[in-house]
């Protein structure tokens, strides 16, 4: 699938298989904040979008997902070099989703994320 922001970033879905993903991205000086460390939306990025990757292949061809809430939590700072998010479904109802992601840098856990998605069929009345 093709994903514009993740080019625009540089980040890349390594993996992805049914309830699991995982994805990279090398931090570099266009993702650090004004305190030289990598900017937070950046490893919310990779959470949110590795969700979504793990996502999809539990999807009917004719649905697709949303973010309803995710919430990071962020533990060390990352200056540079690759981070990598692995993602895994924790439950999949049918409307919602609930997924955990953790992300690391040389093997050390930086992030976890944990998130809500809501599975729907577009243009269809899901109420």
């Amino acid at each position: 699938m093709h994903h514009p922001y993740a080019d625009l970033i540089g980040l890349k879905v390594e993996e992805q298989r049914a309830g699991f993903s995982k994805c990279t991205l090398e931090v570099t000086d266009k993702h650090l904040n004004p305190h030289n460390v990598a900017h937070g939306a950046v490893l919310y990025a990779l959470a949110d979008t590795g969700m979504g990757a793990a996502l999809y292949p539990t999807l009917d061809p004719i649905q697709i997902c949303a973010t309803v809430q995710l919430t990071m939590n962020y533990f060390k700072p990352v200056v540079s070099g690759f981070v990598t998010c692995t993602t895994e479904v924790v439950n999949r109802g049918r409307n919602i989703a609930y997924l955990e992601s953790r992300i690391s840098f040389a093997g050390v856990l930086v992030a976890t994320a944990s998130g809500n998605y809501s599975i729907f069929t577009p243009g269809k009345n899901t109420i």
